[in-house]
């Protein structure tokens, strides 16, 4: 796989214009604005357009990170058959039109997709006028549009090793996940204090998501009186819909530190207070425990696309970096495991030093090394 150069940019005549397509989840979204803001970082002059789905989140956050977005009417295919799987075709047409006229008028140097059904109108009219084109995958399985899509871009930067069975491999560059490398860098002494807990205890972090995890809080509700009795703190961050029932259950073990989150605002701090995580595979939470160097229990979830989200736990259990419960086990064995593995420094110790090889803190860099690059070879 080719390794990646650093690049310093030519003077240009005009700046750099570039479109960011794709979204639906934050695992899309994230990605894609710290492309965004590295570019802007490195390029203050640089005209940046994104393109999303209408009625996705993308819609919303992308302008409260402070960038422009345009709406395609364009959804996914369902699994079943419905009326909307039968407009799909229509749709892509619509899609991909609307996208010519938005690169006839934008006239971008290069187009960026960083996967979900919005990327595809956007880098098929691209790559049809020529327009050089870049990918970013986060997942250690390729999704549909990106596998689609990957023989008529230019480039497509990947967070594992392995992808060349998705992907053509003199076009790979391994540049990990764009996270934020503020995440690794919380205090423990800062996070105890911002959380209230005690340097005596050793403390639990469980993340499921902005959304919440179903399994995950189902199963820590019910092991409360298991952690209370090893003295086991605990960070649960349960997600808007469940919050108020954990809160509930979570108040008669407040002297204890068992503590019910709806969101962690801080989550540089999150990490640096946890001994253990639980959390569910999704790729930038992975990417996360990489950078901090975190021992973790993932439990994948089993509602997502080709089931991708096992397939990257299996990328850290495989490199013995991390362990795994499947969402159907997770009632009966997830705290077994989570009660010896915070018991076992030795274990720890050992999970910590391999998922920390496994990091790429300087991804988001790497990749717009690659972008500035192909656009300056065009």
């Amino acid at each position: 796989m080719p390794k990646t150069t650093l690049y310093s940019a030519s003077s240009q005549p005009r700046p750099y214009r570039v479109i960011i397509s794709g979204g639906g989840t934050g695992g899309h979204i994230f990605p894609a604005v710290a492309i965004a803001n590295e570019l802007r970082r490195r390029q203050p002059d640089a005209e940046i357009l994104f393109v999303g789905a209408n009625g996705r989140m993308e819609m919303t956050r992308v302008p409260e990170a402070g960038y422009q977005i345009v709406g395609l009417d364009i959804a996914g295919l369902q699994r079943r058959l419905t009326p909307q799987n039968l407009l799909f075709p229509v749709k892509v047409f619509r899609s991909v039109r609307k996208a010519g006229k938005l690169l006839q008028e934008f006239k971008p140097d290069a187009v960026v997709g960083v996967g979900g059904y919005a990327s595809a109108p956007v880098l098929l009219a691209a790559t049809s006028r020529n327009i050089p084109a870049l990918i970013q995958e986060q997942n250690s399985y390729a999704g549909l549009v990106n596998k689609l899509l990957s023989r008529r871009v230019n480039k497509i930067c990947v967070a594992y090793d392995g992808m060349e069975k998705f992907f053509p491999a003199d076009k790979l560059v391994l540049t990990g996940n764009p996270v934020r490398t503020e995440i690794a860098s919380g205090s423990r002494a800062e996070a105890l204090q911002f959380f209230g807990l005690s340097p005596e205890k050793k403390t639990l972090l469980v993340i499921g998501g902005s959304l919440g995890a179903r399994t995950l809080n189902e199963a820590t509700a019910a092991a409360l009186t298991r952690l209370q009795a090893a003295g086991i703190q605990l960070l649960w961050q349960t997600g808007k819909l469940y919050y108020p029932k954990a809160a509930e259950q979570a108040t008669p073990f407040a002297a204890d530190k068992l503590q019910a989150l709806e969101f962690v605002q801080r989550m540089d701090l999150a990490y640096a207070a946890a001994d253990v995580v639980i959390s569910r595979a999704g790729a930038l939470s992975v990417s996360e425990l990489c950078l901090t160097g975190k021992p973790s229990i993932l439990v994948p979830s089993p509602n997502v696309a080709e089931d991708h989200q096992t397939k990257n736990a299996l990328a850290l259990v495989n490199k013995d970096a991390a362990l795994l419960v499947s969402d159907a086990d997770a009632s009966a064995q997830l705290y077994d495991q989570a009660l010896a593995l915070l018991n076992d420094p030795a274990r720890q110790q050992q999970l910590r030093r391999n998922v920390s090889q496994l990091a790429y803190p300087n991804a988001t860099t790497t990749i717009v090394d690659e972008l500035l690059a192909l656009m300056d070879r065009a």
